[in-house]
């Protein structure tokens, strides 16, 4: 506990030496300036700054501490905003692991827009829920498709039996998941990664096109497999203590530059899935690329229902949000263009 507190203390320290006025915010993200998340980021420190006198100081993935710490600092109000993906922050708000729980999003692009834009539970339901939390959510987008790469190809979940998979920590919904599918869950930081599977600690990992090719896990791997049971989806919040406290003229200019940089990462999302795969077609032509057929999804869409019940019965706002999000989504099928 002594440790816990003085490594925020020594982040309060770094947060507030780099302070270039009164009116700098800060925000700090999960990913890399280049990464979706750095996209939204810039996107967003863009309209601010242009349509105001306030600056953002940006720090990207490990400036500050891995997602937790991150987190930390944003609800104790060291940080201003902050970015993270929703699968870390099932720990933290339980109810976001619905973005993780599998074959629940689609994975047409216009559907999936639709609902980010549309969603009672992204709009109305999780705005609370954050609020009890100690944040303002201000967003959620789709980063990309999920892949999952390994050293030999699957094509069902008997296929994974045993196979040491590595997802992300804090959400026990991505654990069961790949439990479900037949595999051993290993969760580990994106960190550990690259040398778990460099060692042969893990077999396998999922994530989407751009950031497979971005950080060479391709080279790492033999097979790239979409089985199509979700995306990878990321979060944008402030302090709830500080937003609350800004004037209705700066509450307007976040939202207005939330609204901004959502618009830019729908358009950049889809395209980024796109030059990832062209990247790896181009540059590792040996890399086996699989989509899985219907036919060979529908046992893992199967094994996915238990998955899902399990989420909605770990409380009444899990299913709430559950029955809510099926609701959504139809609206989206039905309404997309």
């Amino acid at each position: 506990m002594e440790f816990k507190k003085l490594k925020m203390l020594l982040v309060a320290g770094m947060i507030a030496a780099t302070s270039l006025s009164a009116d700098t915010w800060k925000y700090a993200f999960g990913e890399g300036m280049s990464d979706p998340q750095g996209i939204y980021a810039n996107a967003f420190k863009d309209f601010i700054e242009e349509n105001s006198r306030h600056k953002i100081e940006l720090y990207k993935v490990g400036s500050l501490g891995e997602e937790a710490d991150m987190m930390e600092q944003a609800k104790a109000g060291l940080l201003h905003f902050i970015g993270q993906s929703t699968g870390y922050m099932g720990a933290t708000i339980p109810e976001m692991d619905v973005f993780t729980v599998p074959y629940v999003l689609p994975t047409d692009t216009k559907e999936l827009d639709y609902f980010f834009k549309n969603s009672k539970v992204v709009n109305d339901m999780l705005p609370k829920i954050f609020h009890k939390h100690g944040l303002e959510l201000l967003a959620i987008f789709p980063e990309g498709e999920m892949a999952v790469t390994t050293m030999e190809e699957f094509r069902s979940p008997d296929d994974l039996q045993g196979k040491k998979m590595r997802v992300m920590p804090g959400s026990p919904i991505l654990v069961e998941t790949y439990q479900a599918f037949g595999a051993s869950p290993q969760p580990m930081t994106w960190g550990d990664l690259v040398g778990a599977l460099k060692t042969g600690m893990i077999d396998g990992q999922e994530n989407p096109t751009v950031w497979i090719e971005a950080y060479g896990l391709d080279d790492l791997t033999k097979v790239l497999t979409y089985t199509g049971h979700g995306h990878f989806n990321a979060s944008m919040s402030a302090n709830k203590k500080f937003f609350d406290e800004l004037g209705t003229r700066d509450k307007r200019l976040v939202q207005e530059a939330a609204n901004h940089a959502h618009k830019t990462i729908l358009e950049e999302a889809q395209k980024l899935d796109a030059i990832g795969i062209g990247r790896i077609v181009r540059t590792n032509p040996d890399y086996k690329i699989v989509m899985l057929t219907q036919k060979e999804r529908e046992p893992f869409k199967q094994a996915a229902k238990k998955v899902q019940q399990s989420f909605a019965s770990k409380s009444a706002s899990n299913k709430k949000i559950m029955e809510q999000i099926q609701r959504d989504l139809a609206q989206a099928q039905k309404n997309a263009k």
